[in-house]
């Protein structure tokens, strides 16, 4: 049974308060579930759960890299002390917390019947009880719906280069700006604009931070570096959990970008991916390939041209953003709850 996570004021049987307004919970309960270790973490200390996406499992990665990307870094999270919930559509219901069963239906499901749910698809997703991956704005929806803080992933969205004039734009940016959300990535995805990226991020009250980058280097996914700068740098996970606090405390509804920089040796030569985005790019425009197919369009291209040398660094950035955000996670909850996050669950040897 969904139960709404503290933070939120109960107004009324039935409803409660958030800054969506007043919400029927009756309803809201009848399309999502909550995984009973998310539910009794968000009831017990909401601030040590990490939201992951699962748009990375269902067209980003290819089987079975996907799902054992997927149980290694929600494992990640658990030896960290945090509790991870993946986020995503099975068969119409909106799961916080998918099990392991789930988690391998959307890693072995047809990509073609599978769909990229962002804000606009999830009302539709659900009504049709489809399958679906919630991509970095799905899950900025349904993780500010619930009260989940902090959401690790890959690499966001972005302004396309030749956004200027074609104005694709990831909804990802607009999201990041209504949702009180810290999403921990390398960065935007070095496909994109990313000058232009930060530059909508900027308008929309985005803070953008760089880790662990005395220079305020802000990260460009495969590579540490992209040339521009962070407003800010969280030197670790306590720093970054003020941040996180004050922004509650104050009463902003604005979401943060914290990047972590690729480590160095899973860095792959930039003349390499920058020339295998151009043929991506290239053949995408030839294929009438567009929307929201482009982006697994390129990165599928760019695995191939690059023989599984980016797959390797994407997988590589994702358990160390995970494992960054679940350090977060835990300061915020000691933080606040002064004393610490809620118990995860039994743990393994570490993952490399």
């Amino acid at each position: 049974m969904f139960r709404v996570p503290s933070k939120l004021s109960t107004l009324a049987a039935g409803s409660c308060l958030s800054k969506r307004g007043l919400v029927d919970l009756a309803k809201l309960s009848s399309l999502v579930d909550i995984k009973p270790e998310v539910r009794d973490a968000l009831t017990k200390a909401p601030q040590s759960v990490v939201a992951l996406e699962s748009t990375i499992i269902t067209h980003g990665m290819p089987y079975p890299q996907n799902l054992e990307t997927a149980l290694e870094v929600e494992q990640i999270v658990r030896q960290k002390g945090a509790i991870p919930a993946t986020i995503g559509v099975v068969n119409g219901r909106v799961k916080v917390g998918v099990t392991s069963d789930e988690l391998k239906v959307l890693a072995r499901v047809d990509k073609e019947s599978t769909l990229k749910t962002s804000r606009r698809d999830l009302a539709y997703v659900v009504s049709r009880k489809l399958n679906g991956g919630t991509t970095v704005a799905g899950t900025l929806v349904v993780a500010s719906m619930v009260g989940i803080r902090i959401f690790a992933t890959g690499g966001v969205g972005g302004v396309h280069r030749g956004g200027e004039h074609s104005l694709d734009i990831s909804a990802d940016l607009i999201e990041l700006g209504r949702s009180p959300v810290a999403v921990v990535s390398s960065g935007v995805k070095s496909i994109l604009d990313i000058p232009r990226t930060l530059e909508y991020l900027e308008t929309q009250g985005v803070c953008v931070a760089s880790y662990q980058c005395p220079d305020m280097e802000f990260p460009a996914f495969y590579f540490p570096t992209s040339g521009c700068k962070a407003n800010c740098n969280l030197n670790n996970p306590v720093e970054a959990a003020e941040l996180l606090s004050a922004n509650n405390s104050l009463g902003l509804q604005s979401g943060f970008l914290i990047g972590v920089p690729l480590p160095e040796e899973h860095a792959i030569d930039r003349k390499l991916i920058e020339d295998a985005t151009e043929q991506a790019l290239s053949d995408a425009g030839q294929n009438a390939v567009g929307g929201k197919e482009m982006t697994p369009f390129v990165l599928a291209a760019i695995s191939l041209h690059t023989k599984g040398r980016s797959l390797e660094s994407n997988i590589a950035l994702v358990k160390n953003n995970a494992s960054v955000a679940a350090e977060i996670a835990v300061e915020l909850a000691r933080l606040e709850n002064g004393g610490g996050a809620a118990k995860s669950g039994s743990q393994r040897a570490p993952v490399s």
